[in-house]
């Protein structure tokens, strides 16, 4: 069809026995969705014929796609500014704000990371049928910190596959109440959604899920340590739950924070800054560039309300690696 990218494939020996639709995404790098969508459509042709998404791969069938050009978003670009850290055809690393949410939802329809990033990238190739940013990973609305965002299939399928497979480098940096005894450890806590408030999560859950974080002290400040946490999985606010439920809360923290979050409400007026949300950055990230496959890490700088308790003077100090 006019304006349709036409691909082209021969399957070889690596491709023998497996699914139409699995060797398809792995060759191609689109999301199995959407070439299970593109079979339905009758785009895609095994020597000649319409296939099942199930058809069984046999050494040298010649195949087909026909890929749709990419239609406009739905959704209305918004001239939000961006903090770019980096960018290129493929990727947009970016410096995401406290108190900016990530993407559309009930409650937040406007005004989100995703609109921002249509208005900055008007000739944005697209994930799937649609021109919009991929979403790979996300940060809570009050999470400042570094984020990688896909602007193509093939950079989609890339960080979903390294973020699935533990290869992605994720540090962060949170104040905690309390003074957190050991200089470096390891939480080790299952975290699912809490059986009586479905919004949160939890450790103490019939249906958790593997979930573990390292973290070491930077710094203490008097009834309030600085920790720097490496996340070895990408449970849904694992870093806040599990500091919660070592009873080092973060700072700020609404949700998790509990009696600790509340006592520190009526002391606050003797600190010299303001705590306006959690206190937890997203520091450093590192990923492998999904078409040289080299190696990438990027940093986002402290924002003011973190580093004026890591140098009350306003001299930030060094985190060290």
């Amino acid at each position: 069809m006019s304006g349709d990218d036409v691909r082209q494939l021969i399957a070889d020996a690596s491709a023998v026995g497996l699914r139409l639709d699995r060797y398809l995404s792995s060759a191609t790098g689109l999301p199995r969705s959407q070439i299970q969508r593109l079979i339905k459509a009758d785009r895609v042709l095994v020597d000649g014929r319409h296939p099942k998404a199930s058809a069984t791969i046999l050494p040298g069938q010649q195949i087909s796609l026909s890929i749709p050009p990419p239609q406009p978003s739905t959704l209305t670009p918004e001239p939000i500014p961006l903090d770019i850290l980096y960018e290129d055809t493929d990727l947009l690393v970016l410096n995401k704000p406290a108190g900016l949410v990530v993407h559309p939802a009930p409650g937040h329809q406007a005004g989100t990371l995703v609109h921002a990033i249509l208005y900055h990238c008007p000739d944005l190739p697209g994930i799937g049928e649609e021109r919009r940013p991929g979403i790979v990973h996300r940060l809570d609305k009050e999470t400042s910190g570094v984020m990688v965002v896909a602007k193509t299939d093939v950079a989609m399928a890339s960080l979903a596959t390294q973020f699935k497979g533990r290869r992605v480098k994720k540090t962060y940096i949170a104040l905690v109440h309390g003074e957190v005894k050991q200089p470096e450890g390891q939480i080790a806590a299952d975290i699912g959604r809490h059986e009586r408030d479905r919004k949160r999560m939890a450790v103490r859950t019939r249906k958790g899920r593997e979930a573990v974080t390292i973290y070491r002290v930077i710094k203490r400040v008097g009834s309030l340590t600085l920790l720097q946490l490496q996340p070895q999985t990408g449970r849904t606010h694992q870093i806040r739950v599990h500091l919660s439920a070592i009873g080092h809360p973060v700072v700020g923290d609404k949700v998790y924070g509990g009696r600790k979050e509340k006592k520190f409400n009526v002391q606050r007026s003797r600190f010299k800054v303001e705590v306006e949300r959690h206190l937890l950055h997203a520091w450093k990230l590192g990923f492998f560039h999904p078409r040289t496959d080299a190696w990438m890490e990027f940093e986002a700088p402290l924002p003011p309300d973190l580093s004026a308790w890591l140098a009350p003077q306003g001299h930030p100090s060094s985190l060290g690696s």
